[in-house]
Parts: C-alpha cells; sequence; structure tokens
C-alpha cells in the first residue's frame, strides 16, 4: 500500500481510537481516582505491549534509552494523570475540543526548539487558536461550575507535552520500530506507575464492583487507547511529518463529541464557537 494512502487511514483510525479515549476515562473515573485511572491504564498497556513487543526492545540502541525516557514521560506518562484529573471538572467533549492544540504546540515548539521555520499563515494560525482557546475555556467556567478553567488549563498543558513528543520522536527517533518505540516507553513508565497505585487506596476497594467496572474501561483504554493506537501513531510519524500525525486532534473532537452527545454532554453555543475558532486555527497553521 502507497505510504501517501496508508498515512490518511492510520489518520482515520486514530481519531476513532483516541475520540473514544474521552469518554471511556469519563467512565473509568466512575470507581478510581485520576491517579489510579493513570496508573493502571499504564499498568494494563504495559502488560500488553510488553507480550507482543518484548523482543523488539533489542533493537533500541543503548544511546537511544535517554529519548525512549523523554517520549514516555512527555507522550504518555505525564498526560495520562492530567487528562484524568482534568476531567473530573471538564467535559470529556471539552477536553477533546482543547486537545486540538497539539498540532499548534508541535509547531511552535518545532520552530523553537527544533529549528523548524514559520510561515506568516501559520503565526496567525497559532493566535487564532488562542483566541478560541480562550473563548472555549473561560466561557465554560460560567456554567455553574460545572467547566473549571483551572482544569482545562491541565489539558493545555498535556497538549505542549503531546508536541514535545512528536518533535523528539521524529528528530532521534525516527530509525526505530514503532512497536520498539511504544514497548520500551512503557517499559519506562511500568515501575513509577505501580509506585504511584501503591500510594492510593485502590488495594482497599479493588474487589467492589463499581471499581471493577471502571478498571474495565480503563483496561480498553490502556490496550487500544494507548498501546495499539501509540504505534499506529509513531508509524504515522515515521512516514510522514510531526505536523501531519498531531493533526489527528482535528477528528478526534468529532468522535468525542458524538459520544458525549450520547452521555448527555452539552456545548453551548459560545463554546461551539470556541472549538470552531480553534479548528480554524489548526487548519491556517497546518496550511502549507
Amino acid at each position: 500500500m502507497k505510504s501517501q494512502t496508508l498515512k490518511w487511514i492510520i489518520l482515520v483510525a486514530l481519531a476513532l481510537i483516541w475520540g473514544s479515549s474521552f469518554i471511556l476515562i469519563k467512565k473509568g473515573l466512575i470507581g478510581l481516582n485520576p491517579f489510579q485511572l493513570g496508573s493502571l491504564r499504564i499498568v494494563f498497556c504495559a502488560t500488553f505491549l510488553l507480550i507482543i513487543g518484548f523482543r523488539k526492545l533489542s533493537t533500541i540502541h543503548l544511546h537511544q534509552w535517554k529519548y525512549i525516557a523523554l517520549t514516555s514521560l512527555f507522550g504518555t506518562f505525564i498526560p495520562a494523570y492530567l487528562f484524568a484529573i482534568a476531567e473530573m471538572r471538564v467535559s470529556s467533549s471539552i477536553c477533546s475540543i482543547l486537545n486540538s492544540l497539539t498540532p499548534l504546540n508541535t509547531l511552535i515548539l518545532g520552530s523553537i526548539v527544533f529549528g523548524l521555520n514559520f510561515k506568516r499563515s501559520q503565526i496567525m494560525g497559532v493566535l487564532i487558536g488562542l483566541i478560541g482557546t480562550a473563548v472555549l475555556i473561560f466561557s465554560g467556567n460560567d456554567q455553574g461550575g460545572t467547566e473549571n478553567y483551572y482544569y482545562a488549563f491541565l489539558v493545555l498543558i498535556a497538549t505542549i507535552c503531546y508536541a514535545t513528543n512528536v518533535n523528539l520522536i521524529k528528530k532521534y527517533l525516527s530509525d526505530v520500530k514503532p512497536l520498539a518505540i511504544t514497548t520500551g516507553n512503557f517499559l519506562v513508565m511500568l515501575v513509577p506507575a505501580i509506585v504511584i497505585l501503591c500510594f492510593t487506596d485502590f488495594s482497599s476497594k479493588m474487589n467492589l464492583p463499581v471499581t471493577q467496572h471502571a478498571m474495565l474501561f480503563v483496561m480498553i483504554l490502556g490496550i487500544v487507547g494507548t498501546g495499539v493506537a501509540n504505534v499506529i501513531f509513531y508509524k504515522l510519524i515515521q512516514i510522514s511529518s510531526p505536523v501531519f500525525a498531531s493533526s489527528v486532534t482535528y477528528l478526534i473532537p468529532i468522535v468525542a463529541c458524538l459520544w458525549g452527545l450520547l452521555d448527555n454532554e452539552i456545548l453551548t453555543p459560545l463554546q461551539f464557537l470556541g472549538a470552531f475558532i480553534i479548528l480554524i486555527g489548526v487548519y491556517l497553521a497546518n496550511k502549507k
């Protein structure tokens, strides 16, 4: 299959998988706290990846492990907890829309840190995206406390982490197999995640039906929404570009908002406006 066709197939598949992740986080928080959810997400995913990808670890050269550690930190470890904390106060739909800022941050970091060049239209896109973000976040704070902009800023931090991860992989790990990168990432994260889990009250409530039900959602989130998705995402980065790969966030809000509507989430007209402005900004920032 031609890489041009393959990259679009992967893009759509990722949108479906990651667009469903936000509702899975929301359901997982019914029975688990954010640190338990984040840790279990990593543990489930690490177990799955070590089973299917352990042999690939030998293909990672010794000097590349520092980049594996960095990409694990920024690509999954920090965002796994930030999104779980954020969704305690921010709807899954809003989180998915704010996640659309990843391409903008990829562009900004790529220019400042990794030497990529800005175009005038891209600068305009970044500015428009920031305006849309402000509209979306601060309009949500007026809804009786159901949307808290302090928690929304955690999503913004997560998108900066994702952007850092994308640029690191493209610059330093483009010659490493996607499965090796992903398995290495979760091998690095496994012990810290278990340590964090042990410092919660998980052991005292793991046998409760509500907890086990929540764990089922997190298992799907960890194996499919994190493990499988990361493997094909890294493949997408390697056959395309960092900005194209991160533009999967164009489609993610559509999937996530459909799930949100099915779960009785409602966006106000002002929030729809903010989301539209963000996507306009992302479009301009990615325009060649």
